[in-house]
């Protein structure tokens, strides 16, 4: 039974609330939803007698629940069809199941109406501190949940947009490093800047908002130093630079070493990295 409990829980906090509601409080009857297009739909109803509560949907500002969602606290009736604090848009529903006490309990999270949840009798009763202690304790539970899975979307969304952006930049590099082969077989001085603007253009897209250069800023790569450094970038090794490029594999280390050099790095993936930052590569 307990394991029941907990799989309805993660997959509806409305439903366990309003349960945990009807179980703490002396309230025999519980209902609750979450906002949906701008109006609570009730999806879960616990205590009920008739089915009248079936279908309600709430609009801020209307009712019992409206007036505790705008106002962002508990609000209750001991005589809720003679009340004059709130509007009667849902008596057919209301007094349809003969409720006369209501309270009502707004979801909030980081300061947001998401929902409420009620909690009703058939007579008039005062509600106390005793009562209402629990009560808000239960709305806040529902609300910590939903933070919670809110994150967790939030965490999930970040890691494939930046699952996509990484594939998009590695797609960006591979570009580049096309480009700078294509460059280094053509003789045709116009062609050659055409494709040089277009690299200049691939090298700007992929460079963030706002970095910070640690690059010197007077590095300036040869052709060939950068694209050895393209390739390398890539994650290819001399010998497959060298088929690439047209080069012997010695002629990529002496370029390799001297695009080191120049960006004072000890390593080609920090030459990579600090080429990067002084954007001289995507």
């Amino acid at each position: 039974m307990e394991s029941d409990t907990h799989r309805a829980a993660a997959e509806d906090p409305v439903a366990a609330g309003v349960r945990e509601l009807a179980r703490r409080t002396r309230f025999p009857v519980a209902f609750g939803g979450l906002i949906e297009d701008g109006v609570v739909r009730v999806t879960s109803i616990v205590g009920n007698r008739t089915h009248s509560l079936a279908g309600l949907t709430v609009r801020p500002e209307r009712g019992l629940g409206g007036r505790a969602m705008i106002e962002l606290r508990p609000r209750m009736t001991s005589n809720y069809r003679a009340s004059q604090q709130i509007t009667h848009d849902y008596d057919v529903f209301v007094l349809g199941e003969g409720l006369r006490t209501l309270l009502a309990l707004p979801i909030v999270v980081d300061g947001r109406p998401r929902g409420v949840l009620y909690a009703g009798a058939w007579e008039e009763s005062h509600v106390g501190g005793f009562t209402t202690a629990p009560a808000m304790s239960v709305a806040q539970n529902v609300a910590n949940e939903l933070r919670i899975r809110d994150e967790v979307a939030r965490r999930i969304s970040a890691r494939r947009d930046a699952a996509v952006q990484g594939s998009r930049l590695e797609d960006l590099r591979e570009s580049f490093a096309e480009l700078r082969s294509i460059a280094a077989a053509v003789s045709d001085e116009s062609i050659r800047e055409r494709i040089a603007a277009v690299e200049r253009r691939l090298v700007g897209a992929s460079a963030p908002e706002s970095t910070t250069t640690t690059a010197p800023a007077t590095v300036r790569l040869s052709p060939r130093e950068t694209d050895v450094l393209a390739c390398a970038a890539l994650g290819e090794t001399n010998a497959e630079i060298a088929a690439k490029l047209g080069l012997r594999e010695g002629t990529v280390k002496a370029y390799l070493s001297a695009a080191m050099s120049k960006l004072d790095a000890s390593t080609r993936h920090a030459a990579v990295a600090r080429a990067r930052r002084a954007g001289l590569l995507p």
